[in-house]
Protein backbone atom coordinates (compact mmCIF):
# COMPACT_ATOMS: atom_id res chain seq x y z
CA UNK A 1 0.00 0.00 0.00
CA UNK A 2 3.05 2.33 0.81
CA UNK A 3 3.74 2.36 -3.55
CA UNK A 4 0.19 3.41 -4.34
CA UNK A 5 0.19 6.03 -1.36
CA UNK A 6 3.00 7.89 -2.81
CA UNK A 7 1.60 7.34 -6.75
CA UNK A 8 -1.68 9.17 -4.97
CA UNK A 9 0.26 11.91 -3.24
CA UNK A 10 2.64 12.37 -6.24
CA UNK A 11 -0.71 12.72 -8.19
CA UNK A 12 -2.11 15.24 -5.70
CA UNK A 13 1.74 17.27 -5.36
CA UNK A 14 1.90 16.90 -9.40
CA UNK A 15 -1.62 19.11 -9.95
CA UNK A 16 -0.31 21.58 -7.16
CA UNK A 17 2.94 22.09 -8.93
CA UNK A 18 1.03 22.40 -12.20
CA UNK A 19 -1.05 24.93 -10.48
CA UNK A 20 1.94 26.72 -9.24
CA UNK A 21 3.86 26.74 -12.86
CA UNK A 22 0.60 27.97 -15.43
CA UNK A 23 1.47 28.37 -18.91
CA UNK A 24 1.59 25.65 -22.22
CA UNK A 25 3.91 22.32 -21.45
CA UNK A 26 5.03 20.44 -24.12
CA UNK A 27 3.79 17.58 -23.54
CA UNK A 28 0.36 18.26 -22.27
CA UNK A 29 -1.44 17.87 -18.92
CA UNK A 30 -1.12 14.00 -18.76
CA UNK A 31 2.38 13.91 -19.01
CA UNK A 32 2.93 17.03 -16.96
CA UNK A 33 0.84 15.60 -13.69
CA UNK A 34 3.46 12.37 -14.62
CA UNK A 35 6.29 14.33 -14.54
CA UNK A 36 4.74 15.74 -11.18
CA UNK A 37 4.07 12.62 -9.70
CA UNK A 38 8.20 11.72 -10.76
CA UNK A 39 9.18 14.99 -9.03
CA UNK A 40 7.38 14.08 -5.68
CA UNK A 41 9.07 10.48 -5.54
CA UNK A 42 12.60 11.64 -6.48
CA UNK A 43 11.48 15.23 -3.61
CA UNK A 44 10.56 12.67 -1.18
CA UNK A 45 13.30 10.16 -1.38
CA UNK A 46 16.52 12.26 -1.62
CA UNK A 47 14.28 14.74 1.16
CA UNK A 48 14.55 11.51 3.16
CA UNK A 49 17.63 10.44 2.21
CA UNK A 50 19.33 13.30 3.59
CA UNK A 51 17.85 12.98 7.32
CA UNK A 52 15.82 16.33 6.15
CA UNK A 53 12.40 14.63 8.00
CA UNK A 54 11.28 11.15 8.63
CA UNK A 55 8.16 9.30 6.72
CA UNK A 56 4.90 11.22 7.25
CA UNK A 57 6.32 14.56 8.06
CA UNK A 58 4.76 17.40 7.03
CA UNK A 59 8.24 18.55 5.06
CA UNK A 60 7.70 15.66 3.02
CA UNK A 61 4.47 17.38 1.04
CA UNK A 62 7.24 20.77 0.86
CA UNK A 63 9.97 18.77 -0.87
CA UNK A 64 7.78 16.43 -2.64
CA UNK A 65 6.58 20.61 -4.16
CA UNK A 66 10.01 21.56 -4.77
CA UNK A 67 10.90 17.97 -6.67
CA UNK A 68 7.88 18.19 -8.86
CA UNK A 69 8.02 21.83 -9.63
CA UNK A 70 12.00 21.49 -10.21
CA UNK A 71 11.19 18.37 -12.33
CA UNK A 72 8.88 20.22 -14.55
CA UNK A 73 10.75 23.52 -15.31
CA UNK A 74 13.51 20.90 -16.37
CA UNK A 75 10.97 19.68 -18.55
CA UNK A 76 9.68 23.03 -19.69
CA UNK A 77 13.81 23.96 -20.94
CA UNK A 78 14.55 20.87 -22.63
CA UNK A 79 11.53 20.48 -24.54
CA UNK A 80 10.72 24.03 -24.83
CA UNK A 81 13.93 24.73 -26.81
CA UNK A 82 13.18 22.33 -29.45
CA UNK A 83 11.21 23.29 -32.89
CA UNK A 84 10.58 21.34 -35.19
Amino acid sequence: MSVIGWILFGLVVGIIGKLLMPGRDPGGFIVTIALGIAGALLGGFIGRALGLYGEGEPAGFLMALVGSVILLLLYRMVLGRRSI
